[in-house]
């Protein structure tokens, strides 16, 4: 797609303030998009796109998108909606907070329905790797890539959170299939990064060693695969999905790395050089047991493939954590951001 293609662009980043939202929007503005974000800032900050607010270079709408009359607001003017809020959290906060991932099902439904009604001319969709069926992902000894045809039929989502992301990408292929509108799914893949929050895991690892915890505290057995995804790798894909799918198409973006956690763990403790005895908490939520994405088709569609390995962006992201944070802010709400938001 050619540089041009954002510049001046109108578009709305839902949950623009939030760690990935707010990495979007800068990504949005460095290319030249007019951005507008709408937020009620229940786990985004506006701290985020400060930097954006003091320029001008970003207009925020505080509020409820639930409310459709903010709905309305928010997206009435824009040509290209990325929808990414959510209520959403890490592994504790999907397993023990079902009923609050419930609302996504209304939120998504409200957006899509206020989008096609307004004519906008495209929708991109943050979905997420919860989508696939937790019984293809319960043996750590294969060395399974989920492919987006591995979604279903039959179903299996993780939890209320993966129904409803799944729901919203076939609610995107009924508006697609019934009524022309464009629109794309991004199924993201354990993000991690700058301005990250505790609740999920690597960010959690993070704060373990900044707060000098002994022993240290890994939940599962540690023997769990993930492939956790620099986000600015997931925003490059998901403005590539902008450009170049119209057909309401589901599209893997993760790195094909499988992270075992309890290396993570060990690189953590080794990086910040914290010396602890680790402590697996196999009585805590764990989610899929190995979950890593097939990312050929985003090769295919779009050209992109992860740019960011996985030890450059824990050290990254290490780096940031402990250069940003404060350790008696960190230690007041730590336990209670681990299984909310």
């Amino acid at each position: 797609m050619e540089n041009g293609f954002w510049q001046g662009k109108k578009v709305l980043v839902t949950g623009g303030a939030s760690f990935i939202g707010s990495h979007l929007a800068d990504a949005l503005v460095k290319r030249g998009a007019r951005v507008r974000v709408a937020d009620n800032l229940s786990s985004g900050k506006l701290e985020n796109i400060q930097h954006h607010l003091e320029k001008n270079a970003v207009e925020f709408l505080p509020g409820d998108l639930l409310n459709p009359g903010f709905a309305h607001t928010a997206i009435n003017g824009v040509q290209i909606v990325f929808h990414l809020a959510a209520d959403h959290g890490g592994r504790g906060y999907v397993d023990l907070h079902q009923v609050e991932c419930s609302t996504n099902l209304m939120l998504d439904s409200l957006i899509f329905k206020t989008c096609y009604e307004l004519e906008i001319e495209k929708v991109v969709y943050a979905s997420s790797g919860c989508v696939y069926p937790n019984y293809k992902q319960m043996n750590t000894r294969e060395e399974i890539y989920l492919n987006e045809d591995s979604a279903g039929p039959p179903y299996d989502a993780d939890n209320l959170y993966g129904w409803a992301k799944l729901m919203a990408e076939l609610t995107l292929k009924a508006y697609h299939k019934q009524r022309g509108m464009k629109s794309a799914s991004c199924r993201y893949f354990t993000v991690y990064g700058p301005r990250g929050v505790e609740n999920h895991a690597i960010i959690a690892m993070i704060a373990r060693a900044f707060k000098a915890q002994n022993p240290f505290e890994v939940w599962g057995d540690g023997t769990q695969v993930r492939n956790w995804t620099y986000v600015d790798d997931i925003v490059r894909g998901t403005i590539l999905a902008a450009e170049k799918i119209d057909d309401a198409a589901a599209i893997n973006l993760g790195t094909m790395e499988r992270i075992v956690v309890i290396e993570a763990a060990k690189e953590v403790l080794r990086y910040t050089g914290h010396q602890a005895e680790i402590q697996l908490r196999p009585d805590m939520p764990t989610g899929p047991l190995n979950r890593v994405a097939d990312n050929s088709l985003a090769k295919k569609l779009l050209g992109w493939e992860p740019e960011v390995l996985f030890i450059k962006g824990l050290h990254q992201t290490i780096d940031w954590y402990f250069n940003t944070k404060n350790k008696d802010e960190v230690n007041s709400t730590f336990d209670r951001m681990l299984t909310e938001r």
